[in-house]
């Protein structure tokens, strides 16, 4: 066992798996606390790192992308203090902090882990329910169904139609957006059928975010949902390819639109597959025969 205890947190290695603690000093981030202790197995990491500074130093996480629901909706836009991959780390551990850096390298090069990008979620994201308050509203989710309400800084005529109930089932996509500067940011809902006309201030499925405290939060309800959401570098299965007995028992009427090209490419096709053994005679004679009408 690798572990580091520190005011900002403690990380915890056993060789499977490191366990990170967030501590409970006043600079650690309202989302570290919220989210509370993480699990990371060693199969999602791709690699750590420390490094040394004059007062503190930092020991950094780094996952393979698409490892974890909650960096695949930030996209690397979360403040440090909210970033659960990093630790604070007081000079006089920093013996300890390369000790444990060095371990986790280990075993990654002992498992032979990959660094390359995973194509599926190794985290399960934020336990549910999740719910977070935060600029023009509220916005929760329960598994089944996200669930924002609005409060009375709302914009009139998005808080107008009321709460706003969204089957997961019609959620595609989730953005989150902090604050930046003079632009405010925003978590929106990308819901099939609703293409995003408006700006998050207008839009009924996003709330719109002003740099304030609690605006991380909503990154929390953010990742809950795109956990269970396809993840986007997984495999699609593979187009169903064209029934060739079916399409060419097909009624002559219905090929009218078929070129007299086509038709002869077809005989070909089915030609060759007759050799080939995946047509017996009477199912080649019947293809044919249905393919002749149309020319």
């Amino acid at each position: 066992m690798a572990e580091i205890i520190q005011k900002d947190g403690t990380w915890a290695f056993d060789g499977d798996a490191l366990r990170l603690t967030p501590g409970r000093d006043k600079n650690v981030g309202l989302l570290r606390r919220e989210l509370g202790e993480l699990i990371v197995p060693l199969g999602a990491l791709a690699g750590v790192s420390f490094e040394q500074g004059r007062t503190t130093g930092r020991l950094r996480l780094r996952l393979r992308d698409g490892a974890d629901p909650l960096l695949q909706v930030t996209g690397g836009r979360l403040a440090e203090p909210h970033d659960p991959y990093r630790l604070t780390v007081e000079p006089d551990r920093y013996g300890v902090a390369g000790y444990v850096a060095d371990e986790v390298r280990n075993a990654l090069l002992l498992e032979g882990v990959s660094a390359e990008p995973a194509d599926a979620y190794l985290l399960p994201g934020p336990s549910l329910p999740v719910s977070a308050s935060a600029g023009d509203g509220t916005a929760g989710f329960d598994g089944e169904r996200v669930r924002l309400e609005w409060n009375w800084k709302t914009e009139a005529s998005k808080a107008s139609a009321g709460p706003r109930t969204i089957p997961l089932a019609d959620v595609t996509g989730v953005e989150w957006q902090p604050a930046a500067g003079l632009e405010n940011g925003h978590l929106r809902f990308l819901v099939r059928g609703a293409p995003v006309s408006a700006p998050p201030k207008y839009d009924p499925n996003a709330v719109e975010l002003w740099g304030f405290k609690k605006d991380p939060l909503m990154a929390l309800v953010a990742a809950a949902v795109q956990a269970r959401l396809p993840h986007p570098s997984a495999p699609r299965p593979p187009a169903a390819e064209p029934d060739v007995r079916q399409d060419a028992a097909r009624p002559a009427g219905e090929g009218a639109g078929e070129g007299h090209d086509a038709l002869l490419r077809r005989l070909r096709e089915l030609g060759e597959l007759h050799r080939d053994g995946v047509l017996t005679d009477e199912e080649f004679a019947l293809a044919k025969r249905a393919v002749l009408k149309r020319l």
